[in-house]
């Protein structure tokens, strides 16, 4: 079974499941995308992850990752190995300079995991070949924007942009640090993705 590279393409609100979140990897050298339904932590985590948030507290995963990096523990891969009745398997490989040692997680920790140890996912031809779906032009253009922001569906991306469009960029960096204090992130994220666009005009 040859290994197949994955990357994040995002995270969206899920319109089957109440409170949850599908997280979407996509083939890095192809046009599949793999969807995950996970749940509202672990979708913060991820999302805190992609937008470059910093939490003033230690998220679980950062307490992870600082506990990993103390005992110089480095984790080199994540794998999706198994797809069963709708649910996703995967392991971690860690090494410590000397053993390699492959740990049983689910597949959200993992992915959060992964981004920030800056390791590579990868999954097999067979969960490609099950769980891969092709999106056609259209749609896979919708899904990306709608994937880049971490937030339920019935606050429209047209909504958010009216909120902050006549906030100054001064203001708009001191939401995002009252959102981040706070630790309401799925505010830090709207802000966020306002600044971005702003840089990208």
């Amino acid at each position: 079974m040859g290994k197949i590279r994955l990357n994040v393409l995002g995270i969206s609100y899920s319109q089957t499941q109440t409170g949850a979140y599908a997280l979407i990897l996509s083939e890095e050298e192809g046009s599949r995308r793999i969807p995950i339904i996970i749940g509202g932590f672990e979708a913060q985590a991820i999302a805190i992850q992609l937008e470059g948030l910093s939490p003033p507290r230690p998220l679980t995963h950062d307490l992870f990752f600082s506990f990993a990096e103390s005992y110089h523990i480095g984790l080199t891969e994540v794998n999706i190995t198994r797809l069963h009745e709708g649910v996703f398997f995967s392991k971690l490989t860690c090494f410590d300079g000397s053993k390699e040692v492959e740990i049983d997680a689910r597949t959200s920790d993992a992915i959060a995991l992964a981004l920030r140890f800056k390791c590579p996912i990868y999954t097999t031809s067979e969960i490609i070949e099950q769980a891969g779906i092709i999106l056609d032009e259209q749609h896979e253009f919708e899904s990306d924007l709608e994937h880049q922001d971490f937030y339920p569906p019935e606050h429209s991306r047209k909504e958010q942009g009216d909120e902050l469009k006549d906030v100054s960029d001064e203001e708009l960096k001191i939401k995002l640090d009252e959102a981040i204090k706070s630790e309401n992130y799925e505010k830090a994220s709207i802000v966020q993705n306002e600044i971005n666009r702003r840089k990208n005009l």
